[in-house]
């Protein structure tokens, strides 16, 4: 992408989402980083010094155009990189429907309130949406159904983004990593009672080095859809 590109970032606080934040920063594009209230927003701009940053809660996407009401969105947008997500595992005989709200919320209902609020910006820059995705998002297993639906439906809503768009320039691409080393794999290990091993799944760096690789091809290009699996 040439000259200095503007990225909106959810999920910039920790593992892939950070490492991907880190890399844009370091090369000097303009970012916009997405924080769930003021105080994480603070912490994000004092990390990513010249970021912007945009407050609302993922969680609750009924009142993240009021929020963004608020505040001053950026003019411009190149690419939209959807990387926050919440994963929270049981057995569909135990999940209530507070957790699969919460889930569906901000796995899939958010990003796509996000992509509408920025859609007119992203359609004048012929930009990029990227969703991040997860391996449950190509199948389903014990256990993982809500966060599993959550991420089929966020390959759905990516599918038909891409066709809506396709015609106006703007690519949409979706990457699905297997588990890769981050707080929230900490948490999936926790919760399937397991030891966790930072150094048996894949590095967010490295997720992050094949999102800029989707992210920087010429614009004649796109990648659809990038899984992404341990390599050891």
């Amino acid at each position: 992408m040439a000259g200095m590109a503007t990225h909106v970032i959810t999920g910039a606080g920790s593992g892939i989402g950070a490492a991907v934040a880190r890399r844009l920063h370091a090369r000097g594009d303009e970012l916009v980083l997405h924080a769930r209230d003021a105080g994480r927003a603070k912490e994000l701009a004092a990390e990513f010094p010249g970021a912007r940053t945009l407050v609302g809660d993922l969680a609750d996407p009924d009142r993240l155009s009021w929020a963004f009401s608020h505040q001053t969105l950026p003019d411009r947008v190149d690419c939209l990189l959807h990387i926050a997500g919440v994963v929270d595992l049981g057995g569909v005989g135990e999940l209530t429907p507070k957790s699969w709200h919460h889930q569906l919320n901000v796995n899939l209902i958010a990003p796509a309130e996000l992509t509408r609020h920025f859609l007119p910006q992203l359609r004048a820059a012929r930009g990029h949406v990227i969703f991040v995705n997860s391996g449950a998002g190509l199948s389903a297993h014990a256990n993982w159904s809500a966060y599993a639906a959550s991420k089929h439906g966020l390959k759905a809503l990516a599918d038909s983004l891409r066709q809506e768009e396709h015609a106006g320039g703007v690519r949409v691409t979706s990457v699905y990593p297997g588990r890769t080393a981050s707080p929230m794999q900490a948490k999936v290990h926790q919760q399937e009672g397991k030891d966790y091993d930072a150094g048996q799944w894949i590095d967010p760096e490295s997720v992050a080095t094949t999102i800029l690789m989707a992210l920087d091809l010429p614009a004649d290009a796109e990648v659809n859809d990038l899984t992404v699996r341990p390599g050891r």
